[in-house]
């Protein structure tokens, strides 16, 4: 079923032309992840990362290092990624919660998206000069790298270039995930941060299959048994996340029949879908980048309380699990309230002449529905943040490498999964249109806004 149905996307023009789209500007986003930054010694560099991920795991650089799909650890022009990007999102959504004249701007329709859309990437640009500069500063100090020499030529010629290099291959990337989003197929953004973490899959395989050591047993440092909890955990973690994206609450709604003229409208019932994760793979995505930017900040401060604040800001360390709990729970929300707005629905509702059983429309419905939402959005929140941090778990009872242990649970899961689902729900969609089968028989699968 599944065979027939990618063999059925190739028959429509349209949507072929999207998915050979898509794939070319993803495969050009992999090959600049392997273009070195002028003035960095790769073998270096690269000893230095094989040593943080033997002993510490998830770093704050490790985590950057996955979400840019290796490009942090090479250096390459692509090494700060898209998080620049995300953060400027995030700024400009607080904003325009807040801001009167923000918000005027976001209620304009396609003209307001498109200038909001542009002081984003304004910030992108300057999150990312302030970022590079940063890292170019890290690169130079020798003390920071167990005494390696990673930049051959130090000084302010090399601090410029690598700003220069690293913020135009930010722009570059969030001008590759614009065109998948206007011209492929999926959510840009999201598919460019998920091929970053679908490529440490290949490299996550070697390293366990060196853990596992099957032609030298005496050196073997995960027995068989382990390795088929492993897996159980990770079928478990797949199915949940699956389950929760896809969950939703119904709220029945009935409609009144209304008399106009000679027609007779209204009288059926129908439901509102409620979903138990609104934010998808937003909220993580979010949270993620917020903590990475002070903690990157306070790790180039030559002082011992933001040095501190960096060691602590580090995965595996109690502060940073508690922040980034709360971090997802806290977008979780705050992306539900964005997008959910109860006193609009209920009005809406109650023009239509629809109710819910037993509930009063107007003011009632709209409180109903928050209530509602509020609790279903506690169920998904906190379902996200035990997933989020679900690697620790594994790294410390397992005794598994980070990069090991990221794919049976936390962030890399449920990018992939949400990104994914609905990525294959708009190829499905373009199925459906063109009266083709989607990619489970009899079902269609749900969005997951």
């Amino acid at each position: 079923m599944l065979s027939s149905a990618l063999v059925n996307s190739f028959k429509i023009p349209d949507l072929k032309r999207r998915l050979i789209i898509t794939g070319i500007l993803i495969a050009v986003y992999r090959v600049g992840c392997f273009i070195p930054t002028p003035g960095i010694d790769g073998t270096a560099l690269a000893e230095f990362f094989n040593r943080i991920g033997k002993t510490q795991g998830g770093t704050l650089f490790g985590i950057i290092n996955m979400f840019s799909g290796g490009a942090m650890e090479r250096l390459t022009i692509f090494a700060l990624g898209i998080m620049p990007y995300i953060s400027s999102s995030i700024i400009m959504q607080l904003l325009t919660a807040v801001v009167p004249a923000l918000e005027k701007l976001a209620k304009e329709g396609k003209a307001g998206y498109e200038k909001i859309n542009q002081f984003t990437r304004y910030g992108t640009v300057g999150l990312s000069i302030i970022q590079s500069f940063f890292i170019a500063l890290w690169l130079e100090n020798p003390a920071r790298f167990e005494g390696l020499k990673i930049v051959m030529h130090p000084g302010w010629g090399f601090r410029i270039l690598t700003v220069l290099t690293l913020t135009t291959g930010t722009i570059f990337i969030m001008w590759l995930g614009e065109q998948i989003q206007e011209r492929g197929i999926g959510n840009g953004i999201s598919l460019v941060i998920t091929a970053g973490i679908v490529s440490r899959i290949w490299p996550a395989l070697q390293q366990l299959f060196l853990l596992i050591s099957p032609f030298n047993p005496s050196h073997r440092q995960i027995q068989p048994a382990t390795l088929i909890v492993m897996a159980i955990f990770l079928v478990g973690v797949v199915f949940s996340v699956i389950m929760i994206t896809q969950g939703q609450r119904k709220i029945p709604v009935q409609y009144a029949r209304r008399v106009v003229g000679r027609k007779i409208y209204g009288g059926q019932s129908t439901y509102i879908p409620l979903k138990v994760d609104t934010s998808g793979v937003i909220a993580i995505i979010f949270a993620q980048s917020i903590i990475l930017f002070p903690a990157t900040l306070a790790s180039f401060i030559p002082s011992p309380g933001f040095q501190r604040l960096a060691q602590n800001l580090i995965r595996g360390h109690v502060l940073y699990t508690m922040i980034y709990a709360l971090l997802i729970i806290f977008f979780c929300y705050f992306y539900t309230a964005i997008v959910f707005n109860p006193v609009d629905l209920a009005d809406n509702m109650k023009k239509y002449g629809g109710f819910i059983p037993g509930i009063r429309p107007g003011t009632s419905t709209a409180e109903f529905l928050d209530f509602v939402m509020t609790r279903v959005t506690l169920a998904g929140a906190s379902f996200i943040a035990v997933i989020a941090i679900f690697p620790d778990f594994i790294m410390a009872w397992l005794k598994v490498p980070y990069l090991v242990a990221s794919f049976f649970g936390g962030t890399g899961i449920l990018i992939i999964v949400g990104v994914m689902l609905d990525t294959i729900k708009q190829i499905e969609s373009h199925l459906l249109m063109h009266h083709y089968e989607g990619f489970i028989k009899g079902a269609h699968i749900r969005g997951r806004r």
